[in-house]
């Protein structure tokens, strides 16, 4: 079956994990751009044999463009190669943004080019432990093009997830808001075993928070642990006395306050704990914020 050809504008980690993932499926891959060395390193090792080219020539070489390039930069990508002629009236161009839809190709659009919005819902390491991952696809498209964009997530093993231009925003808050927020927490928490005396943090946690996330993608709340869906306050004040007396960063103790009040919300509202438990936990928290501001404020 010939398969048209494709060119990736930004070689980036994700840029150049898809364009190596097509090549493979039988996609011919017209050519590539990216500047900085590390760019250069991933087509090298990657993607040897294609061609290195200026954004403009890749658009002119490939049938179907991918603009692989940072969130804040695709606008201005996008009005770069509107204006310089080289992406053609019926081109199909893909940009792997989860926050932008269709609005961020406008000027693409305008000189008649099929914008598709081509998300994988997936972190990146840019090498070829990546290939193999099979993540879901965040796609916005005209229904005329949703079978080219399902056609490509199925070449690259993954499965497609339509997402409405309007809801892209928050699709990709869920996934920042999961993903992103998950390391800043696990890596407090290794923080916190450190300063207890644990050796090996990462061995402490790793078997509990595979099982919690098992868990909680299969069950949802019913998942739910510990001492706020216990009810069980005398721990909770416990946890907050030690975070507090200890030598603790204040964004660490604020995301467990925070965490605990939000934990402590689902909870009641799936009537694993009644209101009169939930507002005590409140309390203990609202009391170890005010005992932290006392604090600060005393070392002012």
């Amino acid at each position: 079956m010939h398969r048209p050809s494709v060119g990736v504008v930004g070689a980036g980690k994700v840029g150049s994990v898809l364009a190596a993932s097509l090549r493979s499926a039988g996609y011919p891959i017209a050519g590539v751009s990216g500047r900085s060395e590390a760019s250069r390193l991933r087509i090298s090792t990657l993607l040897p044999g294609v061609p290195v080219l200026d954004p403009e020539q890749v658009a002119a070489a490939s049938d179907i463009l991918v603009l692989a390039v940072p969130d804040d930069s695709l606008i201005a990508v996008a009005e770069e190669l509107a204006a310089s002629g080289a992406v053609r009236r019926g081109q199909p161009v893909l940009h792997t943004s989860g926050r932008h839809g269709l609005d961020a190709l406008a000027a693409l659009t305008r000189v008649g080019a099929r914008p598709i919005a081509f998300h994988p819902a997936m972190t990146f390491t840019g090498t070829a432990i990546d290939a193999d991952r099979g993540p879901v696809f965040g796609l916005t498209a005209a229904p005329a093009d949703h079978a080219l964009a399902e056609e490509l997530v199925a070449a690259l093993g993954g499965v497609p997830m339509w997402v409405a231009e309007s809801d892209r925003a928050l699709y990709h808050a869920a996934l920042a808001h999961g993903a992103n927020h998950l390391v800043t927490l696990v890596a407090q928490s290794m923080d916190l075993l450190r300063t207890a005396g644990a050796a090996d943090p990462a061995a402490v946690l790793r078997p509990l928070l595979g099982a919690a996330l098992d868990n909680v993608l299969a069950y949802g709340d019913a998942a739910l642990t510990g001492p706020v869906v216990r009810g069980d306050v005398t721990t909770i004040r416990a946890h907050v006395d030690a975070l507090t007396a200890s030598d603790v960063d204040d964004a660490t103790v604020d995301a467990y306050l925070e965490l605990a009040r939000a934990t402590a919300r689902r909870a009641e509202a799936d009537h694993r704990i009644d209101a009169a438990t939930a507002g005590t936990i409140r309390q203990v928290l609202d009391e170890a914020d005010w005992d932290t501001m006392a604090h600060i404020a005393a070392g002012i």
